[in-house]
């Protein structure tokens, strides 16, 4: 028995060495062999799989820029620096933000922040007409496309920021970047404005609009649009439109498959997790719509 707990603590004991020597800058030096021990550490019930994941995490934000998860320009959420109170609600409504990027004349030009709930005062003083963008406006935070993650997620905590407009290099607005897209990229998901509920796989935003979980199998997709997308390769929608990817898509990529406009609403490096689907004009014109046309007249 002892000869037993003697080897135990052996191994033990130098697989410790093993991790102490990468974490003090000692060898091995290599990223790779860092994962392979925090991965052997996991199999050994050492660690749990949800902490190797945000520790895998942690080092792929290390190496990434705010490039590569930024939101694009064209894709973003903003009011027009001369905005009614009534043009700016609609915008709020149904993105369902908690802050705007505002732009001048040139959506290249960000010229502050708009907080929704800064227009809470409005309502409750009732001096709707009085609005103004420029007298609630912020001061927005700006970062160049190359900066690393890490560092970005260090200057959102310092400064208690949330959100950055990225400038690309002629000094233009190339899109926004938040804490939460960071922090995504550690921990996952995170649930937001366009989450379902847990036992709902499709939701409907608008006749043409939907909000699709990826894990959504493609026989319940089927059933719900009147499609006909085979199952036999892909069990879910989301392997569906990695296939049609051919690779695994970034937030904000988007793509037509069939009749269906699909833009990747959330994913990280490891899988997709939810899609915006939009009807294409040319399916109104499947068969059921020519019927209802045909009684109309």
């Amino acid at each position: 028995m002892s000869e037993d707990r003697s080897t135990n603590g052996s191994e033990s004991l130098t697989w410790l060495e093993r991790i102490s020597q990468v974490l003090t800058g000692g060898e091995p030096k290599d990223k790779a062999d860092l994962l392979e021990l925090l991965r052997d550490a996991q199999q050994r019930n050492l660690m749990g799989l949800d902490a190797l994941v945000m520790i895998e995490g942690v080092l792929q934000v290390s190496e990434m820029q705010v490039r590569d998860i930024m939101i694009p320009r064209s894709q973003m959420v903003a009011v027009e620096q001369g905005a009614a109170l009534g043009d700016v609600l609609p915008v709020i409504a149904e993105s369902g933000h908690s802050r705007f990027p505002v732009v001048g004349d040139d959506r290249n030009e960000v010229i502050g922040l708009l907080l929704a709930k800064d227009l809470l005062p409005y309502f409750i003083d009732g001096q709707q007409e009085t609005f103004n963008v420029r007298d609630v406006l912020r001061p927005a935070v700006f970062v160049p496309e190359s900066m690393r993650l890490n560092v970005l997620l260090k200057d959102f905590r310092t400064n208690r920021n949330h959100m950055a407009i990225v400038l690309d290099e002629f000094g233009g607005a190339a899109g926004l970047v938040t804490i939460e897209d960071v922090v995504e990229q550690i921990v996952g998901e995170i649930a937001d404005e366009h989450d379902i509920e847990e036992d709902i796989f499709i939701k409907k935003q608008s006749d043409d609009c939907f909000i699709i979980k990826a894990l959504t199998p493609i026989e319940e997709f089927n059933e719900y649009f009147k499609s006909d997308f085979s199952d036999e390769e892909f069990d879910t929608i989301g392997g569906l439109v990695i296939q049609g990817f051919g690779h695994m898509p970034e937030r904000g990529e988007e793509i037509e498959i069939g009749q269906y406009h699909v833009k990747v609403l959330s994913a990280d490096s490891r899988r997709v997790h939810l899609l915006e689907v939009r009807l294409l004009k040319r399916r109104e014109k499947d068969p059921q719509s020519s019927l209802q046309e045909q009684a109309a007249e």
